[in-house]
């Protein structure tokens, strides 16, 4: 199985362990110290990474879109515009996150929703960008990414197998340090629907490590996605589901990420080696 070394040289892939990123995404409701506490938790449930998202307002949405009336329960402003203005950070902001991450020793990066956003992060000196589902149909924003050479994660949701396979060969030009996550972007995604063959369907095609980024309830998918070969996986994690946003309700709180964590560190114990082996018990 082929292995991906990020910036830090960190190596994902092969027999090295999964790699297990907690989404943070937009969950800290514009709030830095919330921001912090998810960090924390993560570090402490055992994750290697967190994760954010990242936009550049102007270059990701129209005019019209930003001054769409935005009226809801989860609404941060009264314009869609105001609304994701608030829930971004500054570049100032990240950089105190990044520091915060990095003196807590977990990795820290962020999906980039736009190439803006991409080159912001790739002067932030993240070890890996993420580019989510929404953006994974954007074949000149893929080709852009894959001539930077930094590492690459990128989700397949909302998309068919041909343009997965474009995305592979686009990156495969430049570089192989990348990886390829099956996901489907439904908020829960209802267990039938989740189609786990489509990692092995991933890992008999492309020479590069695949992974899971799931937005089912609760833990059993994701542990049945290493089992089948998932070498990174990504939950979406808050401090609390009834909290104010819409990605809440199907992320894991604090001691679920825990429980993630060990029940994956645990398989892939159970799945150490293939060796037929023979074991004498008793006295």
């Amino acid at each position: 199985m082929s292995t991906i070394i990020l910036r830090n040289n960190v190596k994902i892939g092969g027999n090295n362990s999964c790699f297990i990123i907690a989404e943070i995404g937009q969950n800290h409701q514009g709030d830095i110290e919330i921001a912090k506490k998810l960090i924390k938790a993560a570090k402490e449930a055992g994750a290697d990474c967190v994760k954010f998202q990242k936009s550049s307002l102007k270059d990701k949405f129209t005019k019209q879109r930003l001054e769409q009336p935005y009226n809801n329960i989860n609404s941060w402003g009264s314009t869609y515009g105001e609304h994701k203005r608030y829930l971004e950070f500054s570049e100032d902001e990240y950089r105190v996150l990044l520091k915060y991450a990095q003196d807590l020793d977990i990795m820290f990066t962020a999906s980039a929703m736009d190439m803006e956003s991409f080159d912001f992060l790739l002067n932030l000196k993240v070890p890996f960008i993420k580019i989510g589902s929404g953006d994974s149909n954007n074949l000149l924003y893929i080709k852009y990414a894959a001539t930077k050479k930094i590492p690459l994660i990128v989700s397949t949701g909302m998309i068919d197998k041909a343009t997965v396979t474009s995305i592979y060969d686009i990156i495969s030009t430049q570089h192989k340090h990348f990886c390829l996550l099956h996901c489907v972007s439904a908020y829960p995604t209802p267990y039938e629907d989740c189609n786990l063959r489509v990692l092995q369907d991933y890992r008999n095609c492309y020479d590069v490590p695949v992974g899971y980024s799931g937005h089912e309830l609760g833990i059993k998918v994701v542990i049945a996605a290493v089992a089948l070969g998932a070498k990174v996986i990504e939950k979406h994690i808050t401090l609390d589901r009834s909290m104010k946003g819409t990605d809440h309700q199907c992320s894991l709180v604090p001691s679920e990420l825990q429980q993630l964590v060990l029940a994956v560190r645990s398989l892939e114990v159970m799945l150490r080696t293939s060796a037929k082996m023979i074991h004498f018990f008793g006295n």
